[in-house]
Formats: structure tokens, C-alpha cells, sequence
């Protein structure tokens, strides 16, 4: 064999490995993860619960693995800038949180992302069956479909109310699900639904003291990216006027809020490390089924409660998972 022969053979067998198929040795593999809130604080789970799932799996930042992290501070219109960033650092995996995974699938149509807590995955078309995603997504899908539980429990606990003002982001997708659960619940209940949309942060003021003019109102506030950094202000703001409120994530409650009923945030961004791991061991997202939520739970805030001057029913404490006194 003449030495341009022997070349051309050897060039022939450096193959470079497809999005999916297992990383090669001595490389250490990159991850990028695009967080739609702010970096990790003392009430902020995601990043911290997410770094407690690789150590879970034997990986350690810096050493078996690097991970690239983008934080959106609430701003939307910056996910299509950051997606873009970490496509350009070649990471082998993206993980993108709440909406920002619309931002990640418009920026790639190979590497894969591993979505978290994204509303309705089929739904709203980022994979094409749970079983099976195809593409280059899969991840962790929250059914939409607990609000009209939320609008029970708040109505339960605050038996006075005769509205729910929903409290959302104007300008978030999958609401739609959302609403229609709401809409249903709370007409059973013989309820008036008010649509509060937050459009911008300097909206909350108006949309509280708005909701405080309607008699008997309770809230029903969802935990979208635009609202989860503000998560001590918006309870702040509900005890202000004396509005009994249900969020869709504990730390609203933790922060002060009276109640909330959803999914653990944190559980579902350990359990996202698992799906990293399987990816970089040479699994396909499209063969990866996407995992929803098999609890939710319900925490109480005791404190907030006798503040509104509300009496919580011993049979909603006996189901409460926490309750914090």
C-alpha cells in the first residue's frame, strides 16, 4: 500500500460523531443551559437542583463535564440571543427551561435539547408523540391541565370568593390549556373568571389594585418566566390588598404566598441530568420518551393565611404536603 493509499484509509475511519451517538474518550463533554429566570439564589431551585442531578450521575462541573449557563432574567425577547450563544459554543447537549425551549428548537434542528417544564410538548408541536418525540427534542412536560384542581383548592380555602382573576403573561404560549381548565372549574364552582395579563413588570402594581376593586377576588397566578424572578414582590403585593392567591410553584409560597399546587420544579430538573447522561452515552432524543410529572403537590403558608384572616379547613391541611407555619 503506497503511502497516499494508506492516507486516504485513515481518513476514512475519522468519522465525526452525529448529534446523540456516545462522545469519544478523553473528550469532555459540553452542556448549555438556558434558564428563562435569574442565576441560582437561596429561593431559586433550577440551576441548583439541575447541579445536584449531575453530581447524582458521578459528573463534576469542571473536571467530567462543563456546562455553559444563560440566564434570561425574565426577558423573553433574549432567549432566540442566548440560544444562539450556546449553539455557537458547540455544546453537545442544550437544556432549555419554560418557554425557552422555542428559542432552542429555531436555533437548532441538531444538537439536542433536553426541554423542562415546558407546558403541553405535543401540543404546541415541539415533539410529535410522548412516546416518541422524533426530532432532535425531548425532555420534561408539564400537563397544563391542573388549573381547574388550583381554582378547587383556592375556592376551599377561601370559601368567600366569588372570582379568580388569572394573573398570566400576555405574551407567553400555552395558556390556551391553561384557561380553558380554568374556565371550566370555575364556572362549576359559579365563579366569574377575570383575565389579568401582564404584559410588562410595571404592569403588576395596576393588575393587583385592578383585581382589589372586584369584590371577592382570589387569584390564580401562573409561575411564567416573567413573573418567577419577581415571586417575593407578586405575594408582597397579594397581601397588600388582602387577595388570597394559588401559584403554580411552591417558591411563590415559600416567598410568602398562600398557597400553591403544581409539580416540583426542582424534582424536574434533577431528573432532566438523566436524560444529559443518556444523550451523551449515545441516546437519541428522538427515542427518548418525554417524561410528565406523576405528583403534584400542595403547600400551605399558614402565616399568610391568618394575615388574609382565612381559617384553613383541617381537611385541606390533612392533604397539604407542607405546610408552613
Amino acid at each position: 500500500m503506497d503511502r497516499r493509499t494508506f492516507l486516504t484509509s485513515v481518513a476514512g475511519l475519522l468519522v465525526v460523531p452525529l448529534a446523540g451517538e456516545a462522545q469519544p474518550a478523553g473528550r469532555m463533554p459540553r452542556i448549555g443551559v438556558l434558564l428563562p429566570a435569574e442565576p441560582a439564589s437561596p429561593t431559586e431551585p433550577n440551576a441548583s437542583a439541575f447541579r445536584q442531578g449531575l453530581r447524582d450521575l458521578g459528573y463534576v462541573e469542571g473536571q467530567s463535564i462543563a456546562v455553559e449557563y444563560r440566564y434570561a432574567h425574565g426577558r423573553t425577547e433574549r432567549y432566540a440571543e442566548l440560544a444562539h450563544e450556546l449553539v455557537q459554543l458547540k455544546v453537545d447537549v442544550l437544556v432549555a427551561g419554560g418557554n425557552s425551549s422555542y428559542a432552542a428548537r429555531d436555533t437548532t434542528k441538531t444538537i439536542p435539547i433536553v426541554s423542562v417544564a415546558a407546558g403541553d410538548l405535543v401540543g404546541v408541536g415541539l415533539v410529535t408523540s410522548l412516546a416518541r418525540p422524533g426530532g432532535n427534542i425531548t425532555g420534561l412536560s408539564i400537563n397544563l391541565g391542573e388549573a381547574g384542581k388550583s381554582a378547587d383548592l383556592l375556592k376551599e380555602a377561601a370559601p368567600q370568593i366569588s372570582r379568580v382573576g388569572y394573573v398570566r403573561d400576555a405574551r407567553a404560549p400555552m395558556t390556551a390549556p391553561f384557561l380553558k381548565d380554568l374556565q371550566a372549574a370555575t364556572q362549576a364552582l359559579g365563579l366569574k373568571l377575570i383575565d389579568l395579563p401582564v404584559r410588562e413588570i410595571s404592569d403588576l402594581d395596576g393588575v393587583f389594585a385592578a383585581a382589589a376593586k372586584e369584590p371577592g377576588v382570589g387569584l390564580f397566578i401562573l409561575g411564567h418566566p416573567l413573573l418567577f424572578p419577581h415571586r417575593s414582590r407578586i405575594p408582597e403585593l397579594a397581601a397588600k390588598h388582602h387577595l388570597p392567591a394559588i401559584y403554580t410553584w411552591r417558591v411563590f409560597v415559600d416567598a410568602g404566598g398562600l398557597m400553591s399546587y403544581g409539580a416540583n420544579l426542582a424534582d424536574l430538573w434533577r431528573r432532566a441530568a438523566t436524560y444529559i447522561d443518556k444523550i451523551l452515552k449515545g441516546a437519541k432524543p428522538a427515542d427518548l420518551p418525554v417524561e410528565q410529572p406523576t405528583k403534584f403537590e400542595l403547600v400551605i403558608n399558614l402565616k399568610t393565611a391568618r394575615a388574609l384572616g382565612l381559617t384553613i379547613p383541617q381537611s385541606l391541611l390533612l392533604r397539604a404536603d407542607q405546610v408552613i407555619e
